[in-house]
């Protein structure tokens, strides 16, 4: 991962991060029409409550609210909180040529309702950045190390229908071209950190097996410095009831990421299925956002403990379980808050 510098110069443990996202202002988006639908895939410009002319002005306001909580809560690596998005995948998925959003298909999406998806008509080619200004703006507006996330390859494929390629593994190959091309833009624009989100090789391990690292490895070929998959099971407000394990997870080992990101509060992962990730660093979910209740400090230390119960400090980063966009603003920052202290208690003990 990378190295958190102390004014002494000697390298801090346990940096803290978050996943990604970060709650949209009420100002900013809906957040009753945002909750009472399944993750979208096509365009929900429905959820903006700025009209368009003015929207990128307010975006823009919102993702320094989400910058300075976050240095304030003492986060170590942080993102622009995907203000700008109305899903964590739509708005770099629908920016690809040969994606057609305006005659959508149907699909069973990962709860196993039936949902809207864009199809696939023609090659998947990457115009030019979607995520650049995002980028741009971030670095621009912190001295913190700075990350921004992507869809991974494997769960775009899932996320569309396919008109177009021999089969699925063909389109996801083509999707990592594109998240590929995407993250070497993302990097040359100074981001420190790309991390790749494939929350779908946990709900369809059966392709995953086939060629979900194969995709990833593609998607990240030639990007230079630190890269993250994050795997999860889904957000805490969409999924209620999480398993204690994933079914896809140790075959990660042989991606070209040099971090895994993964739920383990919410879920009560046993982290023993870590030692399976050898030399990989480990985002380690340490705040249940299923739970309403903000952490203490020594809850989050208590969690931490038991990931050094398998992994050296060296390896292990403490972060949310996963992205916080449904959560309110109050109890966002009262957990990463509550992240940060209590990585400082560990890192204490350590030091001492």
């Amino acid at each position: 991962m990378v190295e958190m510098k102390r004014g002494d110069g000697v390298t801090k443990l346990l940096p803290t991060t978050v996943v990604g996202s970060y709650p949209q202002p009420s100002w900013l988006v809906d957040h009753d029409k945002l909750k009472s639908r399944l993750v979208p895939r096509l365009r929900a410009s429905e959820i903006w409550r700025v009209p368009e002319p003015y929207l990128e002005e307010a975006q823009d306001d919102a993702t320094l609210i989400a910058i300075r909580d976050m240095e304030l809560a003492g986060i170590d690596i942080i993102t622009d909180g995907e203000m700008r998005r109305e899903s964590y995948s739509n708005r770099f998925a629908l920016a690809l040529d040969g994606v057609d959003a305006e005659h959508p298909a149907e699909v069973r999406g990962r709860t196993g309702a039936t949902t809207l998806v864009p199809r696939v008509t023609a090659p998947i080619r990457w115009r030019e950045p979607v995520e650049l200004r995002d980028a741009q703006f971030l670095k621009a507006n912190t001295d913190r190390v700075t990350k921004i996330t992507l869809p991974g390859p494997f769960t775009l494929a899932q996320q569309a229908a396919n008109r177009h390629y021999a089969d699925d593994e063909e389109m996801a190959m083509a999707y990592a071209g594109a998240v590929n091309a995407e993250a070497i833009a993302l990097k040359q624009s100074g981001i420190d950190v790309i991390q790749v989100d494939e929350p779908w090789l946990q709900a369809r391990p059966e392709a995953a097996l086939r060629y979900g690292v194969k995709a990833i490895n593609r998607a990240l070929d030639g990007v230079p410095g630190e890269t993250i998959v994050h795997l999860c099971f889904g957000y805490a407000q969409i999924v209620r009831d999480k398993p204690g394990g994933y079914s896809f997870l140790p075959q990660l080992a042989d991606c070209r990421a040099s971090a895994i990101s993964i739920e383990a509060a919410q879920p009560k992962l046993d982290l023993g299925v870590l030692r399976e990730l050898a030399g990989k660093t480990i985002l380690l979910g340490v705040l249940d956002l299923g739970d309403p209740k903000i952490e203490s400090a020594e809850e989050v230390a208590a969690r931490i403990r038991r990931g050094l119960e398998v992994l050296p400090p060296e390896r292990l980063v403490p972060a949310p379980d996963c992205g916080m966009k449904y959560l309110t603003r109050e109890q966002a920052f009262g957990k990463l808050k509550a992240l940060a202290d209590g990585a400082a208690i560990i890192r204490r003990e350590l030091e001492a």
